[in-house]
């Protein structure tokens, strides 16, 4: 098998994917794309083509790629990459709060399905706050163009807390990403778990079963501390679960990441094959709007 840059190991899932199974959080860098001035590292070299041999090695056929805050509010990467991989692909765009009517109509027009708001890394307009968050989602409800669309969160745990009184609001559907950064160590006893559960038993949530490794202190193949994180969040709301190898990994040091692990993590996490399938097929296929059919 051809080696994937940036996922060590040569291994295939234990478990052959279902027909439309979906990454439903990864990223491409490309070099004909300049990054941000405000972005402090060199992005990796992760082109599509890169990501199709990924797709390959782990039975995936539908992705959704997130831009990076490497890119700032630039999203020509993303939308060049949903080009490449056509009706499969769907995406989540960075746009600043002063974002127009015909952007948002632009990006929809290209099969971007989603705003991502990011409180952890460095952006290019400097603070992320609340305010913004309130005003994306606001666009979003009331453009016609973006019916069906959500907003991504990504937050430290006590972010989410502090946040919880504005996402229980929300006028479209939340999605918080990787795992919420909860600590695995304290797993469903932690306060930003109760906090998920919540908005998740509000019915206008979901999660991304993605980054284990962001917080895990037991590094692969296994990440066996976020077991009882992740097996509670299946129990509590498996149609509302995508999963994500959130792949180049840039988060991690190179050469640390297997993604065929993080797919036997998921079986771990999931209660049954058919509960693994749902949030490999069924629940991104509804977030998302993948056609039914593989």
């Amino acid at each position: 098998m051809t080696p994937v840059p940036h996922s060590v190991g040569l291994n295939r899932p234990q478990r052959q994917l279902p027909p439309g199974a979906c990454d439903s959080h990864m990223h491409i860098f490309d070099p004909r794309f300049a990054p941000s001035p405000h972005w402090p590292r060199t992005p990796p070299d992760a082109p599509v083509a890169a990501y199709r041999l990924l797709q390959q090695r782990l039975g995936t056929s539908r992705a959704v790629v997130v831009t990076p805050s490497t890119y700032g509010t630039d999203n020509a990467c993303t939308l060049d990459a949903l080009d490449q991989l056509g009706d499969s692909a769907r995406g989540v765009a960075v746009v600043a709060q002063d974002v127009t009517d015909a952007e948002l109509a632009r990006l929809a027009a290209r099969r971007v399905r989603g705003l991502r708001v990011n409180f952890v890394s460095p952006q290019s307009w400097g603070e992320t706050t609340p305010d913004m968050l309130a005003t994306l989602a606001r666009k979003v409800a009331e453009h016609p163009a973006c019916a069906g669309w959500h907003i991504q969160i990504f937050v430290h745990p006590e972010q989410l807390i502090e946040l919880v009184p504005q996402l229980q609001t929300l006028p479209v559907p939340l999605v918080i990403d990787h795992l919420g950064r909860i600590d695995p160590a304290q797993g469903p006893a932690a306060q930003a778990y109760g906090v998920v559960r919540r908005l998740l038993d509000g019915g206008n949530t979901w999660v991304k079963l993605s980054g284990a490794y962001m917080r895990s202190t037991v590094h692969g193949p296994s990440y066996a501390d976020t077991l009882p994180l992740g097996q509670a969040l299946v129990q509590a709301a498996p149609d509302r679960l995508v999963w994500g190898s959130d792949w180049p990994h840039t988060t991690e040091t190179p050469g640390t990441v297997n993604d065929a692990d993080l797919v036997d993590l998921l079986q771990a996490w999931s209660a049954s094959d058919a509960a693994m399938d749902r949030i490999l097929v069924d629940n991104p296929a509804r977030l998302y709007g993948f056609d039914s059919a593989a």
